[in-house]
Formats: C-alpha cells, sequence, structure tokens
C-alpha cells in the first residue's frame, strides 16, 4: 500500500500549509514515476519548501576522517576557526571577524550511554525518540566486535571516498520502524520511494560496491541481519529485499553538505566593508581556499544523505528550474525557483547534489563525465559528445541529427557555468 499523497508533506516545515498550497504531486508515466508540479506562480528566488528528512546519516568515512558533525542534524560542530585548521592543516590558523561564526558549543549534548555528539539537547532527545535507542552500543561504542561496529567496518571496506550512500541510512530506516508505535506508517512512508526493476537493482549495487558486489552484498545482508533483524519488515532481510533496499536508498539518497567554515565565508560575503577593507578579505578567503585544496583535497564538508518525501518527488532535468540546499547547516533541505516557475509546470532538479557542488572543479567534472552521464534522446547532437566547459560549439559544428541517442552530461552551457560556478 502507498502512501498517500498527503504524507509526502508531513515533514515538511516552516509556514503551515505552504507547500500544500504551492505544489503538487502527480502520476507522469511509468517511466518517470511521479513529478512535483507548481499549483500557483512561484517567483525566481523563492523557496518552494523546506523539508526534514525521514532519515539522515553521515557518511562513516567522512566521521573516521574527523569530519565532526551532529550525529542527528549533520550541523558541523567545530567553530570555523577550527575547521579552517584541520583543513589547512596549520594549528595557528586564525581567522577575522570570529563573531560571525554560530557554532555553539555550549549546547553541545552526549548521548549518555554511547557519547554520541548532538548540536542540541533538542537533537539528542529527537534522536532517541526516533530510532537511537536501537542503534545505541552503549559502552561497546569502540567494541569491533560489536554487530553495529561490525557492519559500518564491512561498509567501509567496499565503499570508499567519495562516498555516495551509507548503511546507517539504512540501519535507521529498520531502528526507525522497530521504535515506532505505528510501525505501519513508518514502513508506508519509506514505500512512498521510487522503485527499480531487478536489473536496475543490480546496476544501482554494482555502481555502490564494485565488480566484487554480489558476495559484498551478501556479506552486507548477512552482518546487516545479525544487527538489526526485525519481524515487520522481513522482506527487507532476504536477498531480494535487501538488494531492493539498498538500490532505494542508492537512488532516493540526497547528498547533505555542513560546513561551519561555509557559513562564516557567506557571512562574510554579507559584511558591509569599505572597499579596500573587503578586497583584503576576499583575498584572504581565496587564499584560505587555496591552501585548503593544498592540505585536504576536495573534502570540505560534513557530508552524509538524506531520504527526503516530497523532494524525491522532483524529477531530474539538465536544465532544471529549481535547486536544492542546507544554508541553515543541517539536513533542512530548501528548495528554492532558478527561475519563474508557471502554475502546472513540473519541478524539476539536477542531478548534482550539494555536496558534490561544493567539490572542487575537477572532481565535478569527473562526476558529470564518468558517473552521471543522461543518455538523451534528442535531436542535440550527431554523434556521442560530452559538453565541457571550454567546448564551445561553432557554426561550423556538424548539425544536429533528430532522434539520435547520444550521451551528454550536461547539453547546455548556461549549466555547466552554474555548475561551476556556484554560488
Amino acid at each position: 500500500m502507498a502512501a498517500s499523497m498527503c504524507d509526502v508533506f508531513s515533514f515538511c516545515v516552516g509556514v503551515a500549509g505552504r507547500a500544500r498550497v504551492a505544489v503538487e504531486v502527480r502520476f507522469v508515466s511509468s517511466a518517470k514515476g511521479k513529478g512535483l508540479f507548481a499549483t500557483q506562480l512561484i517567483q525566481k528566488g523563492e523557496t518552494i519548501f523546506i523539508e526534514r528528512p525521514l532519515v539522515a546519516a553521515q557518511f562513516l568515512w567522512n566521521a573516521l576522517y574527523r569530519y565532526r558533525a551532529c550525529d542527528h542534524c549533520l550541523r558541523a560542530l567545530e567553530k570555523a576557526e577550527e575547521n579552517a585548521q584541520r583543513l589547512t592543516g596549520k594549528p595557528g590558523q586564525v581567522l577575522p571577524h570570529p563573531e560571525l561564526c554560530t557554532v555553539r558549543k555550549d549546547l553541545h549534548q552526549n548521548c549518555p550511554h554511547c557519547q554520541v555528539t548532538y548540536c542540541s539537547t533538542e537533537c539528542l532527545l529527537a534522536a532517541a525518540e526516533q530510532y537511537h535507542r536501537v542503534l545505541c552500543p552503549g559502552p561497546s561504542q569502540d567494541d569491533p566486535l560489536h554487530p553495529l561496529n561490525k557492519l559500518q567496518e564491512a561498509w567501509r571496506s567496499v565503499h570508499y571516498p567519495p562516498e555516495t550512500a551509507s548503511i546507517m541510512l539504512m540501519a535507521r530506516m529498520v531502528a526507525t520502524v522497530k521504535q515506532a508505535k505505528d510501525k505501519d506508517r513508518w514502513i508506508r512512508l519509506f514505500s512512498q520511494f521510487c522503485n527499480k526493476t531487478a536489473n536496475e537493482e543490480e546496476e544501482i549495487v554494482h555502481k555502490l560496491l564494485g565488480d566484487k558486489f554480489k558476495g559484498q552484498l551478501e556479506l552486507l545482508r548477512r552482518l546487516f541481519t545479525e544487527a538489526l533483524y526485525e519481524e515487520a519488515l522481513s522482506q527487507w532481510f532476504t536477498p531480494d529485499g535487501f538488494r531492493s533496499l539498498f538500490a532505494l536508498v542508492g537512488t532516493n539518497g540526497q547528498g547533505i553538505g555542513t560546513s561551519s567554515l561555509s557559513q562564516w565565508v557567506h557571512a562574510c560575503d554579507a559584511l558591509e566593508l569599505k572597499p579596500q577593507d573587503r578586497e583584503q578579505l576576499d583575498a584572504f578567503i581565496d587564499q584560505l581556499y587555496k591552501d585548503i585544496e593544498t592540505a585536504t583535497g576536495e573534502f570540505l564538508n560534513c557530508e552524509g544523505s538524506g531520504l527526503f518525501v516530497l523532494q524525491s518527488c522532483c524529477n531530474h532535468s539538465c536544465v532544471p528550474n529549481a535547486e536544492t540546499s542546507f544554508p541553515e547547516n543541517n539536513f533542512l533541505l530548501h528548495l528554492t525557483a532558478l527561475e519563474d516557475i508557471k502554475p502546472g509546470e513540473e519541478i524539476c532538479i539536477s542531478y548534482l547534489d550539494c555536496c558534490q557542488r561544493e567539490r572542487s572543479r575537477h572532481s565535478r567534472h569527473k562526476i558529470l563525465r564518468c558517473q552521471l552521464g543522461v543518455w538523451w534522446e534528442a535531436g542535440l547532437w550527431a554523434s556521442p559528445c560530452w559538453w565541457l566547459p571550454d567546448f564551445v560549439p561553432s557554426p561550423s559544428s556538424p548539425p544536429p541529427s533528430a532522434g539520435r541517442t547520444i550521451c551528454l552530461s550536461v547539453p547546455a552551457l548556461n549549466v555547466w557555468q552554474r555548475l561551476m560556478n556556484p554560488t
């Protein structure tokens, strides 16, 4: 039984009923499934909705490498200056305008049993209420033989950075159902997400785990069952059900990126300064990012993923009219209009998530070239080609051939400019 349409709005936050008035979910086709459509004029720059995830989890390698985030909402826990010191490898790095950092360490709380850290009492209580009572390892937090630790170690051994999913997202799905009083409601909510055919599921698993994915998937399923089996979800623990659950997370998981340093930079951008002071501050920030890239490379943020019911209804477009972001430095997703969207028009987003847009230019090129090419049925070019920022078709370029199947990453230079130079 699918979740009712009213359930897709139940995790929106902010003005009550705003999303229900502005958008609606419609069935598009058997190939695309559902789509999100405007029911009134949405102006460029307008926040269409703000949504919290059903579940979210930090990537395991990201956490292991000391990217400190709230275990519930993924809010960055380091102060901006601490973040800069770690990423540059310079313990003496000092940031101007430290008052612009919004991290409140005095509010941080630890689970009294396993000592995982939360940004606030509210997050500690929310996690305990939804899933953490099942997942809390207590004093066995660092015991390599604890079932959850064995599961996480197995996951890290088969899914290396750059990470795109986490086995703990699946664990929190199970734990949520195990703790819930109304288990059927949560099962209906999770069933709302896009499903794939068996062949498509296998391709997704192959992409996440590599060439030896069948043996690795079975190992993960066995460890997952040992740690988390729940009778109400028995189908999820069968070989076919676990593959489907794996594919659900791989297909629908929305990347989440948070950074106290990024928040500090945005606050600096908003300062009203004299031209000379602005020039000096901008030069300082530019050099800071160069130092970070030299020392750390492309991994700047606390990164994870989450399952968002309403956002998952948005289909992909090479020329999106909306984008997702996480401007509150936590897991609250903002969907914002990139242009005016008329009533009846479908709301589409790009396949590059927030974390990928924040990474280096080289990393974005690689993702677009190698991982996320789109087979495009259209008369856009006569032969297979990749649209790169330094490739501009000239009048002498061959004419398009209608109906030819070609492989394009992003067949529009204005989209490339947006991706390569995110604001």
